[in-house]
């Protein structure tokens, strides 16, 4: 008998036996690998340029993710233009702020936090390598048929000084859809970083792939809306930049704090202010923004205090007590304070002469593409091991090799 189990064994695939071992967690302090980095970014690879490059950015402040989760459950009511302006208050970075349109990937996001922590982790330490991740993904999805155009996005192939790069656009300029895949379809089964603990659709029978309703952009930001042109998020994907539309961030009334110009694009900076004490994931990150962190925990702590003096004591119990219900595993999640900090611009206003004017310049990514700054770094190391986020239903791990 068990002669004949070895015989059966020496049968089996390799690859099969692989996807059927979950990959291991790398250690913390260690940049990932290419194939890890294909792996982690494999979930939101296939995004729209413009929720992708958002995703990354707002993945770097994990604890604000779920600040946002929690105050759209207590919102449930906050829809359109009212949803915008509620947002607007709340003291987090424009990238969470501007998130909450999209309820379904807050959610999704919140599902594995653990995951997202680590993508963001990856991304301030291997910025350029983790774009090259996302291209690499989409080549192979591309070159095995099962990416291209369809009715809700765009796909395009360019090349820039020898280097192909396929960008996805919303097709219509004033929708945007929330696509929904199954990683293991397009790629296999992760063979060096598990996948992202979400719900993932069965791929039987050509339901591998979905959209969910298309979101008029319209109804959140007013009958100005120019187009994803003019989104705040962007890539440079030539010069692996992530650009930042500054016209977008003050026109909108989101958070413009370490933003200098009204007008006009800039590469993508880390705001330590916003992390909240959420550690690095090595000593490199750690020693570029670990101050920030400390200083702005302190400021906060100082903030808190004068607001608590000056509220009454029924207001501040029943502050604590929503504080209490609010947490990010075992970490005690603080509830977010209003924006103190407005532009000259409020709220979500008409006048399409000012948003042309504020958005000049960004329309086109092109300037980007050759630029060879921004803040691009390499080396480092994100994605810190541990155990992976809860929530979520289960996926990834499917039979067959890498496609």
């Amino acid at each position: 008998m068990r002669a004949v189990l070895c015989a059966a064994l020496l049968l089996v695939p390799a690859q099969l036996l692989l996807a059927q071992q979950p990959p291991e967690l790398p250690p913390p302090n260690q940049a990932l690998t290419p194939d890890q980095l294909d792996d982690l970014v494999a979930p939101v690879a296939l995004y729209p340029d413009p929720l992708v490059s958002q995703i990354l950015v707002a993945s770097t402040y994990p604890l604000e993710l779920v600040q946002a989760s929690q105050w759209l459950q207590r919102n449930p009511g906050l829809t359109g233009a009212a949803l915008t302006q509620a947002a607007q208050q709340q003291n987090w970075d424009p990238s969470i702020q501007a998130l909450v349109i999209f309820p379904d990937l807050v959610k999704r996001l919140n599902q594995d936090i653990t995951w997202t922590t680590n993508l963001g982790n990856a991304f301030l330490g291997q910025q350029a390598d983790v774009m090259d991740a996302v291209q690499r993904m989409r080549s192979k999805a591309q070159q095995a048929g099962k990416l291209s155009s369809t009715p809700q996005q765009t796909v395009t192939t360019t090349n820039d000084n020898g280097q192909s790069e396929i960008t996805i656009q919303p097709a219509n300029p004033q929708v945007i859809y929330l696509p929904n895949y199954d990683p293991a379809y397009f790629w296999g089964p992760p063979l060096y970083y598990p996948y992202a603990s979400w719900f993932y659709p069965p791929y039987g029978g050509g339901a591998y792939w979905g959209f969910g309703m298309g979101i008029p952009m319209g109804l959140y930001f007013g009958g100005g809306w120019g187009g994803w042109g003019g989104w705040g998020w962007g890539f440079g994907w030539g010069g692996h930049n992530l650009m930042i539309n500054n016209g977008f961030i003050h026109r909108y009334n989101f958070n413009s704090r370490g933003i200098g110009s009204l007008n006009g694009r800039s590469a993508w900076s880390h705001d330590a202010s916003h992390r909240q004490g959420v550690p690095y994931s090595n000593s490199a990150v750690s020693s570029r923004y670990g101050g920030n962190v400390r200083q702005n925990l302190q400021s906060r702590a100082a903030a808190s205090q004068a607001q608590s003096r000056g509220a009454s004591r029924a207001e501040s119990r029943a502050a604590a007590s929503q504080a209490k219900a609010e947490r990010m595993g075992n970490r005690q999640v603080s509830r977010s304070a209003p924006n103190q900090n407005r532009s000259a611009f409020g709220g979500v206003r008409d006048g399409s002469a000012a948003r042309m004017q504020s958005d000049h310049g960004y329309s086109s990514l092109g300037p980007a593409r050759s630029s060879g700054g921004g803040s691009a770094q390499r080396g480092g190391g994100g994605g810190g091991g541990g155990m992976r986020g809860g929530g979520g239903g289960g996926g990834g791990n499917r039979g067959g090799g890498r496609r």
